[in-house]
């Protein structure tokens, strides 16, 4: 049995959406596995929205830390 989306990482995630398109385009299934193929596919996008949107919140969480003021990438404090 495939593991829920929410419990995937996001890499994992990735991948298997991946092959579900593969599959989908070659058009060769059978409509009633096409559809859940689709409707599994639609519930990987869903979960990797959400941990992309979780990991920008906590970019910009970690952005906004007092402690540390941001610098522009490559340069050096004198």
């Amino acid at each position: 049995m495939a593991k829920k989306p929410e419990n995937m990482s996001f890499e994992a995630a990735l991948a298997e959406l991946e092959g579900i398109v593969a599959q989908l385009e070659q058009g060769e299934i059978p409509l009633e596995q096409a559809l859940s193929q689709f409707e599994r596919g639609i519930g990987l996008v869903r979960a990797s929205q959400q941990k992309l949107e979780q990991a920008q919140q906590q970019v910009s969480i970690l952005s906004q830390s007092p402690d540390a003021p941001l610098q522009p990438f490559g340069t050096e404090e004198a």
